[in-house]
């Protein structure tokens, strides 16, 4: 071979050598980031191109499917109940991908979960069209329905769960939207989308409020500062005088401390306080535990970190650098202190448990198109936030404040219910609508079945009595759902 073809073939080589480590590097490398972008509509196309899997409560699907014509999307996807279910299925939209579980588990939804690649190798032998699979969910559909239809028009949301396994067994969010509005890519669906954004409704009915809003937890984040005081040693005896003034000079100020209107709340008994929800004995108490101790015991009941359910839940906060007249302030939740629904549900639901928190989980299992079962959650401890004997002295305080205190509303015939309210300070100076809690679990001789927590955003009176008339009565409809009465 001559000088000038031998170059010609050593660059035509090296030309292929480099188209060879290109598409290489394109296949394996870049696969992740290519079948990621936005811009590749084949992912989209491929992501509705055979049925969705379904996602499944109590046994029956709250999604579905049907075929579409016009397009390069075959099917889009349906759901029964739409605004109840939405903060738990999300959307899966042709045109605005999906959410919430529809995104979480979109993978096994689709098909191309890399555990369903024997299914998957099976259909194509038999010629069968590729299958997604289903989504076995925790939640309880009367639970749910009691949790939507409570809240109503109110805006605001209710977390309800198990707390002897973590198993969610309701997630309401109110203003909804209908996710069937805008699942595929018309002009209308587009019209739908823009309806329901921030910018076009201020209510901003996408916001998943159980999981993605953290909210001042109010008077119900006593139970927190309760809880460390017993495992601090600072109260062992809930029936005994705090030595607490009223009201409390906040350490280091001249600012006082004050309570709600005329209440016993001078050297109240830890019971009494948590009864009348005094903020003097409270702050004091959050004062005495200490910065390191408060934030220690919120964070054992799961405050600072992000929950995965699997879908992800905000972190709730309680900062960890604090004067001394902050630590009081928090104690009693106000100042910096923030709680998703969900976290207050977790108190609830550890306290209840004898003192064990439990992961907090909505998917029960995940089934193969063949019914074969593929994930199953096994229940897990989380933390331990209490002992048993200072759980069962905090279970006794918050009985009586369904008993004889201000959460009456939550009572349940022939049921052992415990809750607490709470009202949190909304806008500068306190000068918005406050947010009304409710956080409670119901016992029978079999355990405990029931956390639940409630935050209504416009509830219009200004005290504890607002948690009980707006928030309480919501919780007790959910709680006898769970029971079946």
């Amino acid at each position: 071979m001559n000088k000038p073809l031998r170059r010609v073939a050593v660059f035509c080589g090296l030309l292929v050598l480099a188209l060879l480590v290109r598409v290489n590097y394109v296949q394996y490398v870049q696969a992740g980031q290519l079948s990621s972008d936005p811009n590749n509509r084949r992912v989209a196309i491929n992501q509705f191109a055979q049925p969705r899997g379904d996602i499944i409560v109590d046994g029956k699907a709250i999604t579905g499917h049907t075929t579409t014509t016009g397009s390069d999307f075959k099917y889009k996807q349906t759901f029964t109940d739409g605004p109840m279910w939405a903060p738990v299925t999300g959307y899966a939209s042709q045109a605005y991908s999906t959410s919430m579980l529809e995104g979480v588990e979109d993978k096994f939804l689709t098909g191309n979960d890399d555990r369903l690649f024997f299914n998957r190798t099976v259909d194509l032998l038999t010629g069968k069209q590729k299958q997604g699979g289903n989504v076995v969910t925790t939640l309880n559909a009367k639970a749910q329905a009691a949790a939507f239809n409570g809240l109503g028009k109110k805006k605001g949301a209710v977390v309800a769960l198990d707390p002897r396994t973590g198993a969610i067994l309701a997630m309401a969010s109110t203003p909804s939207y209908d996710p069937n509005s805008f699942a595929g890519n018309s002009l209308t669906d587009e019209k739908n989308w823009n309806a329901v954004q921030k910018k076009s409704d201020k209510d901003d009915p996408t916001l998943n409020r159980a999981l993605r809003q953290t909210y001042p937890p109010g008077s119900t984040f006593k139970l927190v500062t309760a809880a460390a005081a017993l495992e601090s040693g600072k109260v062992t005896d809930i029936d005994s005088a705090t030595d607490s003034p009223d009201p409390y000079m906040l350490p280091g100020t001249t600012t006082p401390l004050p309570n709600e209107g005329n209440i016993p709340c001078k050297n109240a008994s830890m019971r009494n306080a948590l009864k009348y929800s005094c903020n003097s004995v409270f702050g004091k108490l959050g004062n005495e535990v200490g910065l390191d101790g408060m934030v220690s015991e919120a964070e054992k009941f799961g405050f600072n970190e992000e929950q995965f359910i699997p879908v992800r839940a905000d972190a709730s906060n309680f900062d960890t650098k604090m004067s001394d007249d902050h630590v009081a302030q928090s104690s009693i939740g106000q100042f910096d202190t923030t709680a998703t629904p969900l976290q207050m549900a977790m108190v609830a639901g550890a306290i209840a448990n004898d003192g064990t928190l439990m992961q907090p989980y909505e998917v029960d299992k995940l089934v193969a198109p063949n019914l074969s079962t593929i994930s199953q959650t096994s229940p897990k401890k989380m933390s331990q936030p209490l002992s048993e004997e200072n759980a069962k002295k905090l279970q006794s305080m918050m009985e009586t404040v369904v008993d004889s205190g201000t959460g009456s509303n939550a009572k349940i015939s022939g049921v052992t219910v415990g809750g607490k309210t709470g009202t949190a300070q909304n806008g500068v100076n306190n000068e918005g609508i406050p947010y009304a809690w409710f956080v409670s679990y119901a016992k029978t001789d079999q355990g405990s079945p029931v956390a639940v927590a409630v935050v209504v955003e416009d509830a219009s009176a200004k005290s504890d009595v607002s948690g009980n008339g707006y928030a309480a009565p919501i919780a007790k409809k959910v709680m006898e759902a769970v029971l079946d009465k």
